[in-house]
This record gives structure tokens, sequence and C-alpha cells, in this order.
């Protein structure tokens, strides 16, 4: 039953509101973690910004039952969330958790490292990740006690116990995992873990649906479209689990995710070809990605961003 739910998800993409309450309040997850192929699960976060409603889970939190342990994508953005998805693992499994991954330095990937730490479990991320969140962890730590309060209890830095650069084989039961880093895209060290005998990949932050991507002030978009068409695309996917919003196809992360970043460096070009300045810029018209969540939240920011970065390419 849960893979056929998983089927549907791919074949008719649902339609995500950042206003949806929260859909699992038994559990501090925003929904309960769904089968997406045999033995690869995923609990997709709202795909609303990170709040006290939904506990910061607006980010997808994967794993992996591989016969031989577990493999958990992303350790979460607080303690709390790590923890969930840990006690939903057990109910499915009895197989330990063996590996924790971070898709990138963000909190939604490494805030919920402790309690992996406690637990004892390794945990994995790209040596630029690792050095964002050493740089950045206080901070981004500080953001998420201000929004979650109480719910940040017990949540403390902690970074990766393992690094790599390019790529990192694991083999574990019935899987082979390639963990890739495959180029600049939307944040220092985003990585994407590929499963090839099931052409299914968990993309990270390279992919986005249903919601508008945020363009962050040291994103460099020509990179990140240049990681895509070269590295990401070749891969083939037939299932992506993208950093946000339902499972889907590479048809539909590419929509929302390439194809986005794409047009909106053909406005910001419009616009400086006619002289345009910033103050302006961030009004180029942004219409056709309107009907995506955090439109209004992003819009603006990230025509400004783009606009501060193709000024003078």
């Amino acid at each position: 039953m849960r893979f056929l739910l998983a089927l549907l998800l791919i074949a008719q993409p649902l339609v995500a509101d950042e206003d949806i309450a929260d859909q699992y309040p038994g559990s501090p997850l925003y929904q309960k973690p769904v089968e997406v192929i045999p033995h690869v699960w995923s609990a997709i976060g709202a795909t609303a910004p990170p709040t006290y409603e939904n506990s910061g889970h607006n980010n997808n939190l994967s794993f992996i039952v591989t016969g031989d342990g577990v493999v958990v994508v992303n350790g979460g953005a607080a303690y709390i969330l790590a923890q969930a998805l840990h006690e939903e693992i057990k109910t499915i499994t009895d197989q330990p958790v063996k590996l924790v991954i971070n898709e990138n330095g963000q909190g939604h990937a490494m805030l919920g490292n402790g309690y992996w730490i406690d637990q004892g479990v390794p945990i994995l991320a790209h040596v630029d990740a690792a050095h964002e969140f050493e740089d950045r962890g206080a901070q981004i730590l500080d953001g998420m006690k201000r929004y979650n309060r109480d719910k940040a209890a017990g949540s403390y830095l902690a970074g990766p116990t393992e690094t790599f650069e390019d790529r990192q084989l694991i083999e574990m039961g019935r899987f082979r995992i390639e963990v890739l880093h495959l180029g600049p895209a939307h944040s220092p060290g985003d990585i994407q873990v590929w499963l090839p005998q099931h052409s299914l990949v968990i993309a990270g932050d390279m992919a986005f649906h249903e919601r508008l991507l945020p363009i962050f002030p040291d994103t460099v978009t020509r990179d990140w479209i240049e990681t895509w068409t070269t590295e990401f695309e070749a891969l083939n996917a037939t299932y992506v689990i993208p950093g946000h919003g339902h499972p889907t196809n590479m048809a539909q992360v590419r929509r929302y995710t390439h194809d986005y970043l794409v047009y909106l460096r053909k406005q910001i070009q419009v616009h400086l070809d006619e002289g345009g300045m910033l103050d302006d810029a961030y009004y180029v018209d942004q219409s056709p990605f309107a009907h995506l969540d955090t439109f209004e939240e992003l819009a603006r920011r990230n025509a400004g961003y783009v606009y501060a970065e193709m000024e003078f390419e």
C-alpha cells in the first residue's frame, strides 16, 4: 500500500500548500515517512519556511533499509526531529542505524546531528559542508532556537565525523550507495545520494519541487545550472527525492529548479541590457512560478541576488 502511494505521488505530484497544517500531529515530524520504492523511505517536510508549528521540518528526511543496517539522509533541523525519525525507523525495522549523511551544511541537514552522535552513529558530509557548518553553526543554531523555542531543547552543534571530496561508495546489505558531490549548486557541499541499481537519487538541495527555491548570497546560479546540465541530468534517474517537496521524477524537478534558474537569469539579463538598476530588478516578472509555495517570501530576494551575481559577470 505504501509503495502504491509513492508511485501515485511520482505519477501525479501533489500540489503542496504552505498553509496546510501539520500532517502528522502525533509527532514532531511534519509527515509520517512513506516508502518511495521498496526499502527507501522519506518523511516529507513542509514546503513552508521553518516554523514552530512544523518544528523546522521543512526538508525531506530519508532513510534506506539496506538489510544490514539503515542509512539516514539528513540529521534534521533539531534534536527532537532526529529522535522522532529514529522512532519511526524502529517501527519499520529492527536494523540499527549505521550511518547518517548530511546533504549540506545547512541547519535542516545538521542541527539534529547531536542526537545521532549520542547514539554512536557516524555522520558523513562533504568537506565544504563541514566547513560551512563550522563557520556558521552557532548562528544557524541561534536562528533555530528563536523559531523553535522549547522544541530546540537538546539540540547542540555537532558536525560530521567523516568527510569526503568527490564521491564515497557505501556497500551495505542489498544496496550500492554512491554519495556524490557533482559540483557547485545551492549551497557549499551539496551532495546527492545515488542508488544506481534502483535508478533513484536523493537529490538534496540540488533539486526542488512544489516550492520556490531560495538563492543565497553565495549561490552562483550559473555554476548550479552547469552542474545540473553536465552532471545531474547524466544520472538519468527514474525516481527523484528532492531536497524539498514530494518525490517525483526528473522532468518535474527540472521544471522547478533548472528551468526556474534559467528563466530568472534571462529576466535579469534583459533588465541589465536595458540599463535597469537593482531597485527595479526586484520586480522582474516571475509569474510563471507564482503558484509555488514560498514565492511571496523568496521571489524578490532571489531576483536581487541574481542581479548582484550577473551585474559583473
